[in-house]
This record gives C-alpha cells, structure tokens and sequence, in this order.
C-alpha cells in the first residue's frame, strides 16, 4: 500500500518512557497500521531532515474494558520506535516545559 509521508505518521507518543529515550536519540511515534519499516524510515527522514539508523515497530493489543454492564475494546493501534543518527534530533515540542 502506498502511503504519503504525512500518513504514515500519525502522531508523538508522550509518555515518561517515550521522553526518557529521546536522551538516547530514540523517539516514538504512532503510525499507520498498514506501514512497515522502510516507509516509516523514509517519512521520518523526508518530514524531520534527519538520517535514520533504525527502526523498532511494536502492535499494541486491543484492551477489554468495561462501563456498568456495557462491555467493549479499545482499538489495538501500531507504535514505531526511531533511533537517529549521533548528532540528529527532532524538536517535537518545542517550547514544553519539563
């Protein structure tokens, strides 16, 4: 499937884990479920102008939940873990204060 760039990455992740790897050049995004390794790579260097060393992708798996007696899942959903070249970084919040 042919995907533009600005498709394949949907979103940062913010987490304690996800800021405490960016001191070691690693940065977590949220991507389509249809993208594999090579167009995620190639949109992280297209969109941010860096040089990707590689790529880690993990399937977060739907969650049961339940309200009263309804009962439901929360949609499984697709993480892609980026690590940059020594040097590179992406300025993902700019001005965040931590």
């Amino acid at each position: 499937m042919s995907l533009h760039p600005g498709q394949v990455l949907i979103a940062p992740v913010v987490s304690e884990k996800s800021y405490g790897q960016i001191a070691q050049n690693r940065y977590t995004f949220k991507v389509h479920q249809d993208a594999h390794k090579t167009q995620i790579r190639q949109a992280v260097e297209q969109l941010f102008d860096v040089k990707v060393l590689n790529v880690n992708i993990v399937k977060v798996q739907a969650k049961p939940k339940r309200r009263g007696l309804f009962k439901g899942t929360r949609p499984g959903w697709k993480k892609a873990v980026v690590q940059l070249k020594p040097g590179d970084s992406i300025e993902i919040f700019e001005g965040a204060q931590l």
